[in-house]
């Protein structure tokens, strides 16, 4: 891992958090306020969430932490699948494990998804042999049946919605047909500037390719994948699912396969909408727009606050145990710390890559624009003036 040091004045740090959290403090008081002047019954309403929140019994939340728990330790030997393949005898599964629980834990915390970055460091550091190119085509493979369930779940909301597959082309069918030169132009165009981009990269693209595919290298053997990742990933999604199904029993809602689905959906979208810490507030509103068919909104948001409550204190405590267990809390905190630091300096370069091949591609078209010009210019030229 690298030692990533960021310079700050003594001061001024500590006086930005003091003034961010009074700002939230402020900024909250004014919008009750606000409420409480139109008429709204906030206080009301927060004392009938507090109540339905608290309403649960202690068997369902030991029940779902149990499911919790499969969850986290059948996906994580799916993780060890993908990296015991890829680095034959270059890792165990327990700290396999435990760098996945901290993953899961981080991400209730941080946003975007950050934890995500760190588990992948978390790995990088702990795989003999491992690269970051490689770690990534480890995470596509891994990423392979959550896209499929993920799919499969939006044609069926799609499917109970009247009309949604009725669409019909119409414009843009016609101006595709009516301007046939113009597509072939505008698709040799894009072919053109693809080939430019991989002719100019064509050399890291080879090299961060072979990596990525020694980290991918298990979907060489579909026997090793679906022993080794398909079903220890069918068994944590079983798992999840059964999370929902118990908590959505504790809140009174119907355990029915529409409601089961609709929040597997808006959950799945509330993650790739995940901009605040743990998608806490899009997670709430996701499912109360869902679950709208099957309860009242109050009971809604309780039960995704109540879900959500539980199980990250129970992956934040699973996090802690197995980082203690496996790498010692000193050994296990620098870790962490240092995967942490390294991811956001890890993100920061890949929006820069991304900065710098998109300003490639504009030059580019920029350059082939200019090239046009040219040619027409030299035509002009040419020609006779007609006199």
């Amino acid at each position: 891992m690298s030692d990533v040091a960021v310079a700050q004045p003594p001061d001024e740090e500590p006086k930005r958090k003091i003034l961010r959290v009074a700002a939230w403090i402020v900024g909250t008081l004014l919008l009750l306020a606000i409420l409480h002047v139109a008429g709204i019954d906030v206080l009301g309403w927060f004392e009938e969430l507090w109540s339905t929140l608290t309403e649960i019994s202690i068997g369902y939340i030991i029940l779902g932490c149990i499911f919790q728990g499969l969850q986290t330790v059948l996906t994580a030997l799916g993780w060890y699948g993908i990296l015991r393949y890829a680095y034959p005898g270059g890792v165990t599964y327990m700290p396999v494990l435990a760098a996945y629980a901290t993953g899961v834990a981080l991400n209730n915390f941080v946003p975007a998804n950050m934890g995500t970055f760190v588990m992948l460091l978390m790995f990088l550091a702990i795989v003999q042999g491992a690269t970051f190119p490689g770690v990534l085509g480890g995470y596509a493979v891994q990423k392979i049946f959550y896209l499929i369930i993920g799919t499969l779940i939006y044609l069926y909301l799609f499917s109970q919605v009247a009309g949604s597959f009725e669409f019909q082309f119409g414009n843009e069918r016609d101006a595709i047909s009516n301007h046939p030169v113009l597509t072939l132009g505008i698709i040799a165009g894009a072919i053109f500037l693809i080939a430019l981009l991989l002719r100019v990269f064509w050399a890291w693209v080879k090299k961060m390719w072979a990596k990525a595919t020694q980290g991918a290298a298990i979907l060489g053997d579909l026997r090793a994948y679906l022993k080794w990742v398909l079903l220890p990933q069918m068994g944590g999604y079983a798992a999840k699912v059964m999370v929902i199904v118990v908590f959505l029993a504790a809140y009174g809602i119907p355990v029915t396969f529409g409601s089961i689905m609709s929040v597997l959906g808006s959950n799945q979208l509330a993650n790739l909408l995940s901009f605040t810490p743990g998608g806490i507030g899009v997670n709430q509103a996701f499912n109360s727009f869902a679950l709208e068919s099957y309860t009242d909104s109050t009971t809604a948001t309780a039960y995704s606050l109540g879900q959500q409550l539980v199980t990250t204190a129970f992956n934040v405590g699973l996090a802690i145990l197995l980082v203690c267990i496996v790498f010692g809390w000193q050994g296990g905190s620098k870790l962490v710390k240092d995967s942490y630091a390294d991811a956001k300096v890890k993100k920061d370069e890949m929006g820069a890559e991304r900065r710098d091949k998109r300003e490639a591609k504009r030059e580019a078209h920029r350059g082939e624009g200019r090239r046009g010009l040219m040619r027409v210019f030299r035509r002009g030229d040419d020609e006779p003036d007609g006199t």
